[in-house]
């Protein structure tokens, strides 16, 4: 099944050579600068392709009138302009449920490498000063308590990893979903209940800052964070303040404000693990990702339709 090739696609950023190669098999892609150099394309343009981590600016899709579908190749949807889609009509598509088990294991093995000072560790051997001294001792996950933000798609999945390694798991977030976890209405209160702290909100305005300074401060000194969310899910200046002044014990970020320029503050500090908003970043889940997206558009351009349709409000 493939679009028609008359189709014409304003693409916003780039995308692995093996994705590029399908789009571009189905699809004539314009770019930003195309419709620069020449306004006039963008009558013809009926679909945007992107990814989740690039904005979408508003502005942009008011030069469009004959758009119809955004489609974005990840499970966020926060920097599209979605009342104006509404407004207009357009279609939006996101990819879920086929990271789900991708972002879990980040997840997971970033919060067992914070706790166990991995990254710390390796770097002690390499360094060859295994010889001379002992290791420092590390902190385990079993039998620590864990509040999930956020508790989703993601967030289940996240959670049903944990229960094996024995911790007792709670949750906030919009509502009670009657689960075997506890819920807790208050993000502090869980916060101050709670040895490790996990975000999995999505962002947005909604969202934005929700774990702020007085959430840290009930996280407190010996309490551990860990964001595969959005960076605007947290106060970024709240949370660097409390990693240099002790205030939590820790935290492990695979997402940051102004990423991939991300604050130097985060470099000197040993009490946080950082990595490059890896949560999706397996071939298998980007392969899957990528097909999703592609039949968004497919189904939408040969029937009307979509098959994951961001619910619009």
């Amino acid at each position: 099944m493939s679009a028609q090739p008359q189709v014409d696609l304003l693409q916003i950023g780039a995308f692995p050579s093996e994705v590029q190669a399908q789009i571009d098999a189905e699809f004539r892609c314009l770019s930003v600068a195309d419709l620069e150099r020449d306004p006039a394309l963008a009558a013809g343009i009926r679909g945007v392709v992107t990814r989740s981590n690039l904005e979408v600016p508003a502005a942009l899709v008011e030069r469009l009138p004959g758009l119809e579908i955004i489609a974005t190749n990840g499970v966020g949807y926060d920097l599209i302009p979605l009342s104006l889609a509404a407004r207009r009509g357009i279609v939006v598509t996101n990819t879920p449920d086929v990271l789900n088990a991708a972002v879990a294991e980040l997840c997971v093995g970033t919060l067992l490498s914070l706790l166990r000072r991995l990254p710390q560790a390796d770097r002690f051997v390499r360094e060859g000063r295994w010889a001379g001294t002992a290791f420092p001792l590390s902190t385990s996950l079993a039998g620590k308590h864990v509040g999930i933000v956020g508790l989703g798609r993601i967030g289940k999945d996240i959670a049903r990893r944990l229960e094996p390694f024995g911790v007792a798991l709670a949750y906030h977030g919009r509502s009670d979903q009657n689960l075997a976890w506890r819920y807790e209405p208050d993000l502090a209160t869980l916060a101050r209940d709670v040895d490790i702290l996990i975000v999995v909100a999505p962002g947005g305005v909604e969202t934005t800052h929700m774990v702020d300074a007085r959430v840290l401060a009930a996280l407190g000194p010996q309490g551990w964070l860990v964001n595969v969310a959005r960076g605007s899910v947290i106060d970024q200046r709240a949370l660097l303040d409390a990693l240099e002044q002790g205030t939590i014990a820790g935290a492990a970020l695979d997402v940051f404000d102004n990423e991939p320029a991300i604050d130097p503050r985060f470099f000197t500090l040993d009490n946080v693990m950082l990595t490059p908003h890896l949560g999706s970043a397996t071939r298998e889940t980007r392969a899957a990702m990528a097909q999703l997206m592609l039949d968004n558009l497919r189904t939408w351009f040969k029937s009307g339709r979509a098959l994951t349709p961001v619910v619009l409000k």
